[in-house]
């Protein structure tokens, strides 16, 4: 019960919500515990009119008057019951999602590094799901179930006291009966859990790269892996049903054994004078509504089960503290980073950094980059490129050693205003499902204009080909913009950038997926994009690297050369390497370059 009890506590603005449902609960309850005294004192009446002259008809249609008073306010309380149950577990399905979603936003790149985007849409379906499903049953059957069972024990007990005595063991035995398997379920539901989450993360994977599947003709295997999991679901449900519903016949028949000898006491009682027929009416009655709640705490335990078991999930993702907490602004108006005049825009001072504690992607780097200038990243593949791309954005801590934008420390500075400051295009271009005008102004607010839009998109030299599509910039992308070409992706992301507006800016392999054609475009819309802007650029072809004002060459992880690139290419290092190669041009040539990442 703990974690429904944080549950509570973690939805506390529900307040009102909580205290209609016990309010309108317990009137559901007193008018159903009304009915079987109604109803027992019209049988009395009815007998007793059997031997009178008048029948004691004008009582007993009072009776029937008030049963139909009772009746009618009991249905229209149980909906409005129904109806807060229903609303409150709607606002706690939006309160707990909105904060899962805020505590992923929250959450390092490092996090996401270890995690499949399918099981954690998993985690979250799962888990708001059966704890706003237990909610909803609990608001609309158990306070009402809890009031009529402690009524019906006070009330059995000043009739016959015995009653009470029996009641009282079902109670408590049923209880202990049904703990005796939650503890069973759980672990084989954690089991099931696991395999359901694994199977939709690897679904998420394989939509998401449905060509790549296809291409490799991959489909039986993939298909082979998700039943696999599902199919141990199956035979860990069976084994969890099995002891289930056998501890669940037993309880049943303790239950029918308990209830024989109430009823046995009721009739004996009543043949003997002790018990009027009427008082047998409403005994009879009121064991009958006491019996529901027993047999109803299976299905409310069963909904708790799930429910604890899905808020495991929900509050181990909301506790997660990671290791990396970037510092972020007071919520107060966005803000930049101010680059002082005579400090470099970009400083990295002996910077090592590993992924995984062990093996150093990066080993005491340091460069600058002044305002205004352009640098260029060179180095094999895996040798560290992207990587200070990532330390840049503040995606992950430098293990050792410091970066600084403007003149101050990122660790010092909010990471919202760090990233705010640096225009960034990917390799892929990574669009979402929308528009195109969607897509361009995204990340750069309410307050673009279309002017703004417009000018950013014909700079990019996406306008050439929005302006073909029949619905222009309101034509959807697709998911990922599968809709579009490569080029006009890239080209769309430019004018992203454009229209943020970012002092520096970063160019991580903009082009290496692209055609000759739609490179030209691309580079097009770059040049305007890096014009009178500070940029660090991870490039593709030797053209693009030899327009720089400086190069940076990586070799493992550690600076190899710094220098322009009139002077590296005479210095017998990587880039007058990479110089020789494309002279060559030999197959074997080619292949070294593309370690580079370099194309000819």
């Amino acid at each position: 019960m703990r974690s429904l009890t944080r549950i509570l506590r973690f939805t506390g603005s529900l307040w009102k919500y909580y205290a209609g449902v016990v309010a309108s609960a317990m009137v559901v309850a007193v008018t159903s515990l009304a009915v079987p005294f109604v109803v027992g004192r019209a049988t009395d009446l009815a007998v007793a009119g059997m031997r009178t002259e008048g029948h004691n008809v004008v009582p007993i249609i009072w009776l029937a008057v008030g049963l139909l008073a009772l009746d009618l306010v009991n249905s229209v309380t149980t909906n409005v019951n129904g109806w807060l149950g229903d609303v409150m577990s709607a606002r706690m399905r939006q309160i707990l999602s909105s904060r899962y979603f805020s505590k992923l936003l929250s959450l390092p790149q490092s996090w996401f590094d270890e995690e499949l985007t399918g099981s954690i849409t998993s985690k979250l379906s799962r888990s708001i799901t059966n704890v706003t499903d237990f909610a909803k049953a609990f608001a609309n059957n158990f306070f009402t179930l809890l009031l009529t069972t402690v009524a019906v024990l006070v009330i059995s007990a000043w009739y016959y006291w015995p009653l009470t005595v029996l009641l009282g063991i079902i109670f408590p035995v049923y209880v202990w009966l049904t703990a005796l398997t939650s503890r069973h379920w759980q672990a084989r539901q954690q089991i099931i859990n696991e395999h359901i989450d694994t199977a939709g993360g690897r679904f998420q994977e394989v939509i998401s790269q449905i060509r790549v599947v296809k291409s490799f003709v991959t489909e039986r295997s993939e298909q082979h892996h998700f039943d696999e999991h599902y199919d141990r679901t199956v035979g860990t449900t069976r084994e969890q049903s099995t002891h289930w519903h056998l501890m669940d016949t037993l309880r049943r028949a303790v239950l029918n054994v308990v209830f024989f000898a109430i009823y046995a006491i009721i009739f004996v009682q009543t043949a003997r004078g002790v018990f009027s027929v009427g008082v047998m009416v409403m005994l009879i009655q009121l064991m009958a509504m006491a019996r529901q709640p027993v047999q109803m705490m299976s299905y409310i335990i069963d909904n708790a089960q799930r429910a604890v078991s899905g808020s495991k999930d929900y509050f181990e993702v909301m506790e997660t503290r990671p290791s990396y907490a970037p510092k972020v602004t007071d919520g107060s108006r966005p803000t930049r980073v101010s680059i002082a005049e005579d400090r470099p825009v970009v400083s990295f001072e002996d910077v090592s950094f590993s992924y995984d504690g062990k093996d150093q992607v990066l080993d005491r780097v340091g460069f600058t980059i002044g305002r205004g200038e352009r640098v260029a990243l060179v180095g094999e593949s895996g040798g560290g490129k992207s990587t200070i791309v990532n330390l840049l954005l503040g995606l992950y801590p430098p293990g050792s050693g410091s970066i600084e934008v403007g003149g101050r420390a990122t660790s010092q500075i909010p990471v919202d205003e760090l990233r705010r400051s640096i225009g960034v295009v990917f390799q892929d271009p990574s669009l979402f499902s929308g528009t195109i005008r969607e897509n361009i102004a995204y990340g750069s607010g309410s307050e673009v204009t279309e002017e703004q839009l417009l000018e950013a998109a014909r700079k990019a030299f996406a306008d050439r080909f929005v302006h073909r599509f029949p619905n222009g910039y309101d034509t959807l992308v697709g998911e990922r913009g599968i809709k579009l070409s490569g080029g006009q992706k890239q080209r769309i992301s430019i004018a992203r950038a454009i229209l943020k507006d970012a002092p520096v800016l970063v160019l991580d392999e903009a082009t290496s997926a692209l055609d000759t054609k739609s490179e030209r475009w691309v580079q097009a819309g770059l040049e305007s994009l890096m014009a009178g802007r500070t940029s660090l650029i991870i490039a593709h072809r030797l053209s693009t690297i030899s327009s720089v004002d400086r190069i940076v060459t990586l070799d493992q992880g550690r600076i190899d050369e710094i220098g322009t690139p009139a002077e590296l290419a005479v210095s017998g290092g990587i880039y007058a390497e990479l110089l020789a190669l494309q002279a060559a041009g030999s197959r074997a040539d080619r292949k070294r370059l593309a370690k580079f990442g370099i194309r000819m």
